[in-house]
Order: structure tokens, then sequence, then C-alpha cells
């Protein structure tokens, strides 16, 4: 089992920066992945980037946010950061904090976060 937490949501102006954390919590030993997903009112829940926790820290990011954001992980505090520059309204969104686990050989679990709200507005 694996519980995650996010915070650094909030309200900034275009052009602004945030930072997000997610801390693990549980069995953390069995994640090999976490990223950071969104849903804006409305629209499909979409992977904004991911990290591999196993495997040397291999990163994926979304070309809607490449340039501007950066995941990065901080194992030995069992967390994730999602570093959010260059702020756009359309950014806004309800971000995720998701972790893949793997309990033996084809077998896997994906638990995640309760969210934490991003508003981009002036």
């Amino acid at each position: 089992q694996v519980q995650l937490v996010e915070s650094g949501g909030g309200l900034v102006q275009p052009g602004g920066s945030l930072r997000l954390s997610c801390a693990a919590s549980g069995n953390i030993c069995s994640i090999n992945a976490m990223g950071w997903y969104r849903q804006a009112p409305g629209k499909q829940r979409e992977l904004v980037a991911d990290i591999t926790i196993t495997r040397g820290g291999r990163t994926n990011v979304a070309d809607s946010v490449k340039g501007r954001f950066t995941i990065s992980r901080d194992n030995a505090k069992n967390t994730v950061y999602l570093q959010m520059n260059s702020l756009k309204p359309e950014d806004t969104a309800v971000y995720y904090c998701k972790a893949h686990t793997t309990y033996g050989v084809g077998i896997g679990v994906d638990y995640w976060g309760q969210g934490t709200q991003v508003t981009v507005s002036s």
C-alpha cells in the first residue's frame, strides 16, 4: 500500500511559477515510477510528466509543457517535484500525483493522490 500527498498548488498570475511536491509513504520500496497528471474542467486527465524511481531517473515530459515544466525526484525523501515556470491560463487544472508499484513479475498497481488545484489567472 502506498499513500501520496500533494502540496504546492495555488493561485498564480500568468508568467509566474509554482513548485508541486508529492510525498509517498507506505510500501515505498515497491514504487518504480511516479508522475504528474492534470485534469481541467470538462477535459480528460492527461499526463504532464513522469520519472522512473528504479531506473536512474529517466523522465518524460508532455509537449505542451516541455521547456516550462521540470520533474525531479529525491529518493531519500520519497518525494517527487514538479517545477512549473512561465505558467499560462491553459495550465489551470487539478494536478494529481501517481505512483506505479511492482510487487512481483507482471504484478503492478497504480496509486493516486487527492490532487492539488493550480489556477493561473490575472
